[in-house]
């Protein structure tokens, strides 16, 4: 049995594997929103990746938050992750992110084996039933253990931000607030609110978001253009991951539309900005 000494750095992560490492890890390799959400509480990651969605030659300016654009190397996407170049660059911890069932999102199965049979391997869970403020916090305790000090400031300035939100959604007359990613001429993806934290999180603020017809897909509705007008938003929040297709005028000219991002990076800077964001548009569109 091997004996730990004091200086072991240990975490559980939310597989419930006790990520172990020999000393506190400073040479972090995270998810991009997750490194980013790792940077606003001042921990530098050496490198980042994608999903299999990303481009595996440029990191989403979306997805990035506040890391600088050079000096955080990018080790590519999904089945194009460089991971020879990810270990060359000696990373003490890798954090990825699951969707549930423990099944690492972003890096092909074979490839976290190997990853994880080289590097420790930190996995936070961001899928349905988890609520944001939840996502958020286990970003922060992970960050807290390698060495993140608190953040009153941020705290405050996050819970400003939802108070606002909440006032400012109370209204006598609520706008319709529809959430979707555009996928082409002809398609579009509705998001589902209470598949998505983010969403959810807005629906518990009192946004009225507007819930598309059931159906097939549990996080997404995809129909045309047309059945999507014909909800008669007032703002539409626009997926403007680099997967997704421009809005344009699909919905007819004029309509109010603010930047959405699924993968927010989970920090509360990040979501105090999204949050005042969209209270001043819900004010702009307010009868």
């Amino acid at each position: 049995m091997a004996h730990h000494t004091s200086q072991d750095w240990e975490f559980t992560d939310d597989r419930d594997h006790l990520v172990r490492a020999p000393h506190r890890p400073a040479r972090l390799v995270a998810y991009l929103p997750t490194a980013a959400a790792l940077h606003d509480h001042g921990i530098r990651p050496v490198g980042a990746f994608g999903s299999a969605h990303d481009d595996p030659a440029a990191p989403d300016p979306a997805k990035s938050g506040s890391l600088p654009p050079d000096g955080v190397a990018y080790f590519g996407a999904g089945s194009a992750l460089d991971l020879e170049a990810l270990l060359a660059a000696g990373p003490d911890l890798v954090v990825a992110l699951t969707y549930g069932g423990g099944q690492v999102y972003g890096i092909d199965p074979e490839a976290a084996k190997h990853l994880e049979e080289r590097v420790p391997l930190a996995v936070l869970d961001v899928g349905r039933g988890r609520s944001l403020a939840g996502i958020r916090d286990r970003l922060t305790a992970l960050a807290r253990g390698l060495g993140a000090p608190e953040q009153p400031d941020a705290r405050a300035g996050l819970e400003a931000a939802e108070r606002r939100l909440r006032e400012v959604a109370a209204g006598a007359v609520r706008p319709r607030v529809l959430a979707l990613s555009p996928a082409g001429p002809d398609a579009v993806h509705l998001a589902r609110p209470y598949a998505w934290p983010d969403l959810a999180a807005l629906a518990r603020l009192g946004v009225g978001l507007v819930d598309p017809a059931a159906g097939q897909g549990a996080n997404w509705s995809t129909t045309g253009w047309a059945e999507a007008a014909a909800l008669e938003p007032d703002l539409v929040l626009t997926d403007v991951r680099c997967n997704a297709s421009r809005l344009g005028d699909a919905l007819g000219p004029g309509i109010r539309t603010l930047p959405w991002n699924p993968e927010l990076p989970p920090s509360a800077q990040e979501h105090a900005r999204f949050y005042t964001a969209l209270t001043d548009a819900l004010e702009d569109v307010r009868p």
